[in-house]
């Protein structure tokens, strides 16, 4: 296992060079550039223009600044903002927490609700239940997530406003005009957290359901079934751990979708996270932040492939890394 996870981590290396180098090329070979708004300034003067551009960097090939960039980002230095010219780990660091907080929230919801639902529904298959709860997650996964996050905004924003029930903020993470305490801080965070959880939900939903039915035709369980154990014991012991396992993997590659997904939502319920970061930073042609941004999606992403196998082989003694 340790050889397996060296040779993994090893692999990375490349693998998020080659990521880092075709993202830097997209951002920078786009229409834009972070002097555009300094040069539509009507008392900005070409010579004053050029010497701006000549301070940032930008009037070199995009090429010759992704190697600079590349060497300062492996000693940790990804360069200050081009539009408020803050660095660009101080911009992160503010912004991460609240997107970890998001997701960790969504995830675990999506969890402990998918989870049960998903067993029941395959323990009493084709009942009345199960074909609800098939139709409305088939629903959710056919649901974008803008008009997710906009129709719940309208129902429990602005409707139970009109109709005189307790509604919910629709921004920020808490509210500025009060001290600052836990339950504004949760009250912020329900819309966002559930419209990200939604999207998990009801994929996981059916995927534990279609794992339980194949798990409970195999002969093991019905010999577990034929010994005489209840079938609370045969369900739980047997049966839901050996189905669970390829949940494992599935989590894994879920949690760079639910950041890329909080990209979204970030952006429909004005959080200040991480998601809301990458978008202002693309609409501002601010590179340093958009490649830092993006860099940490690819991050996560190739780390929870990993996470993900590392895992899978400790849950399941079958597999073999060696």
């Amino acid at each position: 296992m340790t050889q397996y996870i060296i040779r993994r981590l090893l692999g990375m290396v490349p693998l998020i060079i080659g990521i880092s180098f075709i993202v830097y090329a997209l951002l920078n070979l786009v229409p834009g550039s972070p002097a555009d708004n300094i040069e539509r300034s009507p008392t900005m003067r070409p010579e004053d223009f050029e010497r701006i551009q000549a301070n940032l960097g930008l009037n070199e090939p995009w090429y010759f600044r992704y190697f600079a960039w590349l060497g300062n980002a492996v000693q940790g230095d990804f360069g200050n903002s081009y539009i408020n010219f803050a660095p660009v780990d101080f911009l992160l660091r503010s912004a991460l927490p609240n997107t970890l907080v998001l997701a960790i929230t969504s995830l675990v919801m999506a969890l402990l609700i998918s989870v049960p639902i998903g067993v029941f529904c395959a323990v009493n298959r084709n009942s009345v239940f199960d074909r609800v709860v098939n139709v409305i997650a088939t629903a959710f996964s056919s649901i974008p997530t803008v008009w997710l996050g906009l129709m719940m905004i309208i129902l429990f924003a602005v409707k139970f406003q009109e109709w005189g029930l307790p509604s919910l903020p629709t921004s920020g993470v808490r509210n500025l005009r009060e001290p600052d305490n836990i339950l504004d801080r949760l009250e912020h965070l329900i819309l966002p957290s559930v419209a990200l959880a939604l999207l998990s939900l009801a994929d996981w939903t059916r995927y534990i359901r279609s794992q339980m039915l194949e798990v409970v035709r195999l002969d093991y369980v019905r010999t577990a079934q034929a010994k005489g154990l209840r079938d609370r014991s045969v369900l739980m012991g047997h049966a839901f751990r050996n189905a669970m396992l390829p949940l494992v993997t599935l989590i894994g590659l879920t949690i760079p979708g639910i950041f890329g997904g909080a990209l979204i939502i970030e952006n429909v319920f004005g959080y200040p996270g991480v998601g809301q970061l990458t978008v202002e930073s693309l609409r501002a042609s601010d590179y340093s932040v958009a490649m830092a941004c993006v860099m940490m999606l690819a991050v996560l992403t190739v780390v929870g492939n990993l996470i993900a196998d590392i895992l899978y082989g400790v849950m399941d003694p079958r597999v073999r890394y060696d």
